[in-house]
């Protein structure tokens, strides 16, 4: 069942103006939409890499890849940036060092901690990435679908619904 779908599930005693009831579809629809949009990036990294013949890396560790670019950082790090999950990071940074796409040493502080940062392997990936992304950026401009106003306000508008959800993590939970 999609999440607009689900808005038929919620009673008309719930109270809901038509304005609310309104607004609650289109903020389903646009939860609908993120979680597609994240679906297809992954397919259209994955459709690249495999007219480009790389099949030893998957789009998520591609993405992990682009995310650190120059920096060295720990697997604690991507998560509290928010780009990854749990043992998913752990999981990607141990086949990315495996296939050489990434090193990896020890912190001399905190001997659990390991820091990572990209190999050339791993650069090579990450500049695949970044040019599939200028492209994109390009046909988008080009084709008219959006121009740099209205990325800023998509944008502006997604980072407000993160900052909404992080405090309701933090302070309501």
């Amino acid at each position: 069942m999609s999440m607009h779908s689900a808005l038929s599930d919620v009673p008309q005693s719930a109270g809901l103006s038509p304005e609310r009831t309104a607004f609650m579809a289109s903020y389903l629809e646009g939860l609908t939409l993120v979680e597609r949009l994240h679906r297809l990036l992954l397919d259209v990294i994955k459709d690249e890499f495999e007219r480009l013949g790389i099949l030893e890396i998957n789009p998520v560790q591609a993405l992990l890849l682009f995310n650190v670019g120059d920096n060295e950082v720990t697997a604690g790090e991507l998560k509290s940036r928010g780009y990854y999950q749990g043992s998913n990071v752990s999981y990607n940074l141990k086949k990315l060092v495996e296939n050489g796409y990434m090193h990896h040493q020890r912190s001399e502080v905190d001997r659990r901690s390991v820091r990572v940062r990209l190999t050339q392997k791993g650069r090579d990936i990450r500049k695949i990435v970044a040019e599939l992304f200028a492209k994109h950026s390009e046909g988008l401009v080009g084709r008219g679908v959006v121009d740099l106003m209205g990325m800023d306000d998509i944008v502006s508008c997604l980072r407000r619904i993160e900052r909404y959800w992080t405090e309701q993590i933090r302070y309501i939970y």
